[in-house]
């Protein structure tokens, strides 16, 4: 599927799971809450220490995973044991944001995201905590891709390209 798909999947996940690098080269993947404020532009909060921020200053270069509508189904025409899902995958370089105008973009668009019936309190948890939140900034070095299972109402499996 194309970039379009996949940052739709990637927006209607409740989580992105994200894989590092850790400064040894071992892996580290970690699901989090992300908002994108752009086509290739993805933000999280952290704590302004920790494995996540080490694995950023070692290697910077990230890859992001989601699914949504992951459905265990029977093949309507044949039976078989499957899965409908929608996914998606994208590589972008990680960095930590200094910028506090960036910071406090970046910490709307996440609350917006996940919690927009509270934005009226938004402004005091800023003043807050601010200074305590670390806002990490992804951007996509690749256009994302998206794969998908589904079946129409008649049962035939709707391959590539095929939006209903």
């Amino acid at each position: 599927m194309d970039a379009a798909f996949a940052l739709e999947v990637l927006d209607k996940a409740p989580y992105v799971t994200v894989s590092f690098t850790r400064p040894d080269g071992s892996p580290y993947g970690v699901p989090l809450s992300l908002a994108r404020t752009d086509e290739k532009t993805f933000y999280f909060h952290c704590a302004p220490e920790g494995e996540k921020l080490d694995c950023i200053a070692a290697n910077p270069m990230v890859a992001l995973s989601a699914v949504t509508r992951c459905t265990p189904t029977v093949g309507p025409k044949d039976g078989s044991f499957t899965l409908q899902y929608k996914s998606a995958m994208a590589i972008g370089r990680a960095e930590l944001v200094k910028d506090n105008p960036e910071k406090i973009m970046a910490l709307r668009a996440i609350c917006q995201r996940f919690l927009p019936s509270h934005m009226a309190a938004f402004d005091a948890a800023i003043e807050r905590s601010l200074d305590r939140t670390a806002v990490v900034k992804i951007t996509l070095t690749e256009p994302p891709t998206g794969k998908r299972k589904q079946y129409d109402k008649s049962g035939e499996e709707m391959k590539w390209g095929r939006m209903e």
